[in-house]
């Protein structure tokens, strides 16, 4: 789904027919001011989408209404702090009012929960990356959070990244199998990443080609002995951790020498953040 298709369909399904509120009080012709302002530190990701939202809302209803971001997506703000301006049609500026801030929450959510996790990776750890546990149709927004946050992006999609999996492998019969069956279906350019769950099944990926281990599920000891392992006999391979982690944890396992720390909590665990809208004129 594209964004203007996206937010006719939030909006259609938020107004209906009309605001019978916003319509029977103000006049579309009534003109003022409103102000977004954070009531808690955050991250901030979801400006352009609502001034599109206030775009597109303004075509529709013939009255216009401007937002006017002051900070930029992944900035960080404190309580208090103003993030948008919007004039225009007070009609206008109400009825898209709950749209906005919506998505502005749920976006900033998550840019400011991954924030967290990069943070406790600090500035010579492995990446943090998201995973493609994201809400069905809203994942291209999810994902660009975790950018607004300072994350990095996983495979988009099943269609752009190979990831052999627990029941991929169960399917086949071996880690081997499934590899070579990988090798002669893909081109070149895709490399091949096998999700490991202890030493045993990380050395047949390792003797198989795969090019990213995803060591999967491991407590803290037995990561450390996976990543000697791997670094010992293919020091180029990627190393990919995932499973239960956390900021304390990735603060805890970030000088193990892996390059990649996968969590799909940084967007199904995010909490939306607080953001009011008010009227100022």
């Amino acid at each position: 789904m594209n964004t203007l298709a996206f937010i006719d369909a939030a909006l259609d399904e938020d107004i209906g027919p009309g605001d019978v509120t916003t319509l029977a009080t103000v006049p579309l012709s009534r003109e003022g001011r409103g102000v977004i302002v954070a009531k808690q530190a955050l991250v901030v990701c979801g400006q352009e989408l609502a001034r599109r939202v206030f775009a597109r809302l303004s075509e529709r209803m013939g009255a216009e209404v401007r937002y006017l971001p002051l900070v930029p997506d992944g900035a960080a703000v404190r309580m208090g702090d103003e993030i948008a301006h919007l004039e225009g049609s007070l009609a206008t500026l109400l009825v898209g009012e709950r749209l906005a801030l919506n998505l502005l929450m749920k976006l900033s959510g998550i840019a400011t929960t991954t924030r967290r996790h990069v943070d406790a990776a600090g500035p010579t750890g492995p990446r943090v990356v998201d995973t493609r546990k994201t809400t069905p149709l809203l994942r291209d927004l999810e994902k660009d959070a975790v950018r607004c946050g300072g994350g990095v992006n996983h495979r988009r999609a099943l269609y752009d990244g190979v990831m052999i999996k627990d029941n991929h492998i169960a399917a086949v019969g071996s880690i081997a199998d499934a590899v070579a069956a990988v090798r002669r279906a893909a081109h070149h350019l895709l490399k091949v990443e096998v999700e490991v769950t202890d030493l045993d099944e990380l050395q047949q990926a390792l003797d198989a080609g795969a090019d990213v281990l995803l060591l999967d599920n491991m407590g803290d000891d037995q990561l450390a002995e996976a990543v000697a392992l791997a670094r010992a006999l293919r020091p180029e391979v990627t190393l990919e951790a995932s499973g239960n982690m956390n900021p304390e944890r990735i603060r805890a396992i970030r000088d193990l020498d892996l390059d990649v720390i996968s969590v799909g909590g940084v967007i199904h665990q995010a909490t939306w953040v607080d953001l009011s809208m008010r009227i100022t004129g």
